[in-house]
């Protein structure tokens, strides 16, 4: 599956270790991950390359591919909640889902449409350890090459192309 992993760029980067521990569990389970370069320490002056304009039509690219969005929104990002409130808007049409985690301990920074999303396309998990992360991740996404996740992404597929 084609995952678009969002998190925070220019806003609180405190918990990117656990960007990168979604990331690995996504690899490990065999999924192409859109969005790699968000992890790099030096993204922000990297994509600082790009317009504002230019960010925004690629990443409205990958949202629109992507399978599935997994967002780590502990930080305090309008991005973030921009990219998931995209996906679910139009998961009735695409199939698309969200994952959201976010970190427990900062659950009183983090957006109560974050904390408190209930949406049939959505699961949250408000993390205490790394390792829940790795357990979630294997819950709500099938690895790549099953059965299932060619079931999913084919049900997806078909349900974009319908929408054109």
């Amino acid at each position: 599956m084609n995952i678009y992993l969002a998190c925070t760029v220019r806003g609180d980067r405190g918990t990117v270790l656990a960007a990168r521990r979604i990331h690995a569990g996504l690899r490990e389970l065999g999924h192409e991950v859109l969005t790699s370069h968000l992890l790099d320490d030096d993204v922000d002056q990297v994509e600082s390359r790009l317009t504002d304009r230019d960010v925004y039509r690629r990443d409205l690219e990958w949202l629109t591919g992507a399978d599935a969005i997994v967002a780590e929104a502990s930080g305090s990002s309008f991005g973030v909640g921009f990219e998931v409130g995209y996906v679910l808007g139009r998961a009735a049409q695409s199939g698309q889902r969200a994952l959201v985690l976010y970190e427990a301990s900062r659950q009183g920074k983090v957006s109560r449409l974050i904390s408190g999303l209930e949406h049939p396309s959505a699961r949250v998990l408000a993390y205490r350890s790394l390792e829940e992360i790795d357990a979630f991740l294997r819950e709500n996404l099938p690895p790549a090459g099953s059965r299932m996740a060619r079931t999913v992404t084919f049900f997806v597929s078909n349900l974009a192309a319908m929408a054109l």
